[in-house]
């Protein structure tokens, strides 16, 4: 695996984690560098960082706040 790619993943720590968890990407790291962009996809995946995942917690939320401001009336 490249020193920069390893950097990469100790400096950010939820990385550091899911690499941990599931050390099978070390061995496709290693192999292919290029298989980066899917560790990425998945790890956001599982810790719900995508942009939608981020879109319906805010949503969820804004549900949340009008219910209680309607139960409060």
């Amino acid at each position: 695996m490249e020193l920069e790619l390893q950097k990469k993943m100790i400096d950010t720590p939820k990385m550091y984690q899911h690499l941990k968890e599931n050390s099978y990407w070390i061995k496709y790291l290693n192999r292919d560098a290029n298989s980066y962009k899917e560790f990425v996809e998945q790890m956001k995946e599982l810790y719900h960082e995508r942009t939608t995942d981020k879109i319906s917690d805010a949503i969820d939320n804004l549900d949340l706040v009008s219910n209680v401001l309607m139960s409060l009336k």
